[in-house]
């Protein structure tokens, strides 16, 4: 006798995972990455958008970098300009320091964010492109898994 997997039962069960809340995310800056993690494994990774110079930690408001280092992801937007976002620890007391030595504003207002609704370009192409400010962008669809994945209060940790 042959037993065939129901797929439907192994759909379900990615499906659950993606309710859960995780308890870390991680953004590689190198590969365009943003991952979920749950218990130190990874529940799922997604391509990402970010700032026209993705090199390097940002500095200064305006440079459009996307920051690098560990921050708190603190609160939600529902009515964000680019669908729904989650905001980003940025300026920590780092870099706030180091913004002063150098007599510069740090920026702020970094989110994780959904598509921008003025592109012409389909989501997914679009993800191939760097178009924020230094935020970090993925699809609407993909923001709604995450809006329901991510707390106030997760870490996040940014990686060159």
């Amino acid at each position: 006798m042959v037993i065939f997997c129901c797929p439907l039962l192994a759909n379900a069960s990615s499906a659950q995972s993606l309710k859960d809340k995780v308890d870390l995310v991680v953004v590689n800056k190198s590969e365009s990455r943003l991952s979920v993690m749950r218990d130190g494994k990874v529940i799922k990774s997604y391509l990402i958008a970010m700032g026209d110079v993705p090199n390097g930690h940002k500095l200064r408001e305006g440079d459009q970098r996307t920051p690098q280092g560990r921050y708190t992801l603190d609160y939600k937007k529902s009515d964000s300009a680019f669908y729904k976002s989650i905001h980003i620890s940025y300026p920590n007391e780092e870099d706030k320091l180091r913004a002063d030595a150098l007599g510069i504003r740090a920026g702020g207002m970094i989110m994780i964010h959904g598509e921008n609704p003025r592109s012409p370009l389909p989501p997914k192409e679009a993800q191939k492109y760097n178009w924020t400010n230094g935020c970090i962008a993925v699809t609407n669809q993909e923001m709604d898994e995450l809006w329901q994945m991510i707390d106030a209060g997760t870490p996040i940790e940014i990686w060159p």
